[in-house]
């Protein structure tokens, strides 16, 4: 008799039923987190810029504490005075943006007759302000649509401003809260954690509190220095609003890099353009781009040494990066975030000798110019005592 062979095993094996369901409870849970985490996209970014907030105004608060002041009052006083700011610098913006829609009401006709000229003759188009002002009477029939379209609009003006007052008013609150009671949250984190990880939060704190406090209080020095040379400037130029312009190019050019001085510029240059003349934009021009030398050279290195130093591109990087994610919070907030992850990191990198390659070695500088026969015939006068011979 021949030995029979043993069946082959059909049955499954026991540990991809297990496998399966691992899989399909990590995707559940992965899904749930990122609907989660997309509902709750407001309240995260509320509690980004609320922690960044402290992160900022906590030295000054530290510094008032240590002179006597209660914790609470010196954090609401911050906080009040930081609002009372933003406030008069809003308000100080609403004048001059009724006066330039005024004048550009005022000049608008005669910039049509002027235009009017050109499109006639080269589109046969007619933009004159006669033939406008005949076409608006032939639109009555669509009044009553058009004023509920703009009633909806307002009616969403106002809800967005209502939205911005309650997200601020929130951020105001959980940053009072992040800083009055600072010590005693970083009391309860470090208690659920273990004794190695309670130091590098502590020491990621502290990281974050230098790094967010030296940026805003060197860019608001220099926005002051700023500011107030633009002040003097604008002054002497008869333009007029010097004080909101001053001030809109202090804060734009230091709180938004890279970029943020030709930002800031545009506005004042228009302004002096249209008030005071093409002389007088000039000089503004002019001065804009000296006082950005002498800050690049001068003023931003002895600031900003020992504060926070990131190269330009990977500020310019991490910008973008921070617009793309949180929009323009997350632009505002990309910098401090940047330098306080570069600085935390810097903790943990070991760094190696370098290989020397051509690849990481500098040029040489290029060789002087030759002299030119002027250049040497005034160097020989300098040498002779009597001057040239001839």
């Amino acid at each position: 008799m021949s030995e029979q062979q043993p069946a082959a095993s059909s049955q499954m094996p026991e540990w991809i039923p297990r496998l399966l369901v691992y899989v399909l409870l990590t995707a559940g849970a992965g899904i749930a987190i990122y609907n989660s985490i997309r509902a709750l996209r407001g309240l995260i970014t509320i509690l980004l810029v609320a922690l960044f907030v402290s992160f900022a105004l906590e030295p000054a608060v530290n510094w008032l504490a240590s002179h006597g002041w209660r914790r609470g009052v010196a954090t609401f006083t911050i906080l009040a005075g930081l609002a009372v700011l933003s406030i008069a610098f809003v308000a100080s913006f609403i004048p001059l943006f009724l006066a330039q829609l005024r004048s550009l009401v005022d000049a608008l006709p005669g910039w049509l007759n002027q235009l009017n000229v050109y499109t006639q003759r080269w589109f046969g188009i007619d933009v004159s302000t006669a033939n406008i002002q005949e076409r608006l009477r032939t639109f009555d029939a669509s009044l009553a649509s058009y004023a509920r379209n703009v009633a909806g609009n307002v009616f969403g003006i106002v809800t967005g401003v209502l939205s911005l007052v309650f997200e601020l008013l929130t951020i105001g609150l959980f940053s009072f809260f992040m800083i009055a009671e600072g010590p005693r949250l970083r009391h309860a984190v470090c208690s659920i954690l273990p004794p190695r990880r309670q130091e590098e939060v502590l020491r990621a704190w502290e990281i974050g509190i230098e790094k967010t406090g030296g940026y805003v209080y060197s860019r608001l020095l220099l926005a002051a220095v700023s500011g107030a040379t633009a002040f003097i400037v604008f002054v002497a130029l008869g333009v007029p609003f010097p004080f909101a312009l001053a001030l809109w190019i202090g804060l734009v050019s230091q709180f938004i890099p890279t970029v943020g001085t030709y930002i800031a510029a545009v506005v004042p240059l228009v302004v002096t353009l249209f008030e005071r003349g093409t002389v007088a934009a000039i000089v503004v021009l002019v001065y804009i781009l000296i006082y950005q030398q002498i800050e690049n050279y001068l003023l931003s290195p002895r600031v900003t040494a020992h504060t926070m130093e990131l190269h330009p591109a990977v500020a310019f990087g991490s910008v973008i990066a921070g617009a793309s994610l949180f929009g323009a919070t997350g632009a505002f907030l990309a910098l401090p975030a940047t330098a306080t992850l570069q600085s935390a990191l810097s903790v943990y990198v070991r760094r190696h000798e370098v290989v020397e390659s051509e690849l990481t070695e500098e040029p040489p500088p290029p060789p002087p110019k030759k002299e030119g026969w002027a250049i040497r015939l005034a160097n020989r006068a300098r040498r002779t005592p009597n001057g040239p011979t001839t």
